[in-house]
């Protein structure tokens, strides 16, 4: 288990060293998890405001775990090599858009 958990903090931070989008991420998760919490009024809506958050630097990481893959296969162009690069940035655009639907589906009723 401390293996794995080795591992696993290792690449955090290789993914925070080499991926500026990872950064980006975290830097808005910082601010806006404290931010869910206050606005959520039952645990629930906590749970929905602050978990959708956490998807998006997940995604990101899995996302940034192909890409590093797909370069080390090979660097040549290729239609797979694209086509598995794009649906993983389309799996990070749709975090994002979940983020942004739930917070509104949240948060605009009680502001309307």
């Amino acid at each position: 288990m401390a293996n794995a958990l080795s591992y696993s903090i290792k690449g955090l931070k290789a993914c925070y060293k080499h991926e500026e989008a990872f950064r980006q991420e975290l830097f808005l998760l910082i601010p806006l998890l404290p931010l869910g919490l206050w606005f959520g009024e039952t645990p629930v809506e906590r749970a929905m405001l602050v978990g959708c958050l956490w998807m998006v630097p997940i995604v990101e990481l899995l996302n940034s775990a192909i890409e590093a893959n797909v370069d080390r296969v090979g660097l040549e162009r290729h239609e797979l090599s694209g086509r598995a690069k794009d649906i993983a940035s389309a799996a990070v655009l749709t975090s994002i858009l979940f983020v942004v639907t739930t917070w509104g589906l949240i948060l605009l009723p009680k502001w309307l």
